[in-house]
């Protein structure tokens, strides 16, 4: 598959939220990554589903919800109507791991499974095979612009390995300091799907940081191909 840039909402200005979401799409976009966080699993609160609700009504792309939260079986209905698309939960917090994937995608939702930076790949052994993409967490979850975390790299291939050898080729997504110095790099390593936002809504013009971003991650993925 082609690389697919998911724009971090979580660091732009919510008083102009719809203009950020505008802005990004127009610069090519391909997902918009909403992080809900509880204040328990991690230490800070974000948004819900009635904000998502909201944000459905201005994206033209998929919504791609990251519930960093201590019970997210309680709350995956209430997301899927609100319009996600994908929905990752943490494996940390969830003793049921296979079940609620797949009530995930019973709600017709793309079902992610995300590992923390701690978090052994083995981790995801139960659900290898159905689980639709694995999020690798690559700082410790909870505030944005924190610094990448270069051990990160390998742990996109091992998640790329441990799919492979199940038959998935479902896609892995990472999360946390992607920018323009690094994402050549992890996008060799096997990532396909990128998130960012202190690099993007953090620019001067996070349309063109998002054009930028999506260059240079398409860039690597060409000249993997070509080796």
């Amino acid at each position: 598959m082609s690389v697919l840039i998911a724009p971090s909402i979580l660091s732009a200005d919510f008083a102009a939220l719809g203009d950020a979401i505008a802005a990004v799409q127009r610069g090519g976009a391909d997902l918009i990554h909403v992080d809900v966080m509880d204040g328990h699993f991690v230490p800070n609160i974000t948004i819900g589903p009635p904000v998502v609700k909201s944000i459905k009504r201005v994206a033209t792309v998929p919504l791609d919800v990251h519930l960093m939260i201590q019970e997210p079986d309680r709350f995956i209905d209430a997301f899927a109507e609100a319009g996600a698309a994908m929905i990752a939960v943490h494996v940390e917090v969830l003793p049921h791991l296979h079940r609620t994937v797949h009530a995930i995608k019973a709600l017709g939702v793309k079902a992610g499974v995300v590992l923390n930076p701690s978090t052994p790949v083995a981790a995801l052994q139960e659900v290898a095979a159905e689980v639709d993409y694995v999020m690798v967490m690559s700082v410790n979850p909870g505030f944005g612009g924190q610094t990448f975390i270069p051990r990160s790299e390998s742990k996109v291939r091992e998640v790329r390995a441990l799919l492979d050898a199940a038959g998935n080729r479902g896609p892995v997504e990472i999360d946390g300091g992607v920018d323009k110095t690094n994402v050549a790099r992890i996008v060799t390593a096997g990532a396909r799907i990128i998130v960012a936002g202190n690099a993007i809504f953090g620019a001067a013009d996070a349309e063109q940081a998002t054009r930028e971003l999506k260059a240079a991650a398409l860039g690597a993925l060409a000249s993997a191909a070509a080796r």
